[in-house]
């Protein structure tokens, strides 16, 4: 970050435009696949399956079906509560609290992989 203030970090981070909250929106990835990839940590994607490291859902595993880059949050499947009415709602996870223990392999996130590995980590 530019500034130390805690104010000014905050206020950079919610005032970055779209395209660049995609790279502040990482995980890391689990010991056994940071090994096998050679990068600790990747942008998480829908489809990639997340294991919950923190908050009321510790322990929890699922698949990331949405990611609100607006909050900086994710919704994992597994994870849902039964509202009053008897509705299910998916409950926000911070992006921070998970760490990524399977990932949705394309071209594009090959290249990252590749381009990171190459870097050293």
């Amino acid at each position: 970050m530019i500034s130390k203030k805690p104010s000014k970090q905050r206020k950079i981070l919610f005032t970055l435009p779209h395209h660049r909250r995609v790279k502040v929106m990482e995980a890391m990835l689990s010991k056994d696949l940071a090994e096998d990839l050679g990068v600790k940590k990747l942008p998480i994607r829908k489809g990639d399956n997340v294991i919950v490291i923190s908050g009321e859902f510790k322990g929890s595993e699922g698949a990331v079906t949405k990611i609100d880059r607006k909050n900086y949050t994710i919704q994992v499947k597994e994870l849902s509560i039964e509202k009053a009415d008897g509705a299910e709602y998916n409950v926000p996870i911070h992006y921070s609290n998970v760490v990524i223990t399977k990932i949705e392999k394309d071209k594009w996130r090959s290249k990252i992989i590749e381009r990171r590995a190459g870097k050293g980590g």
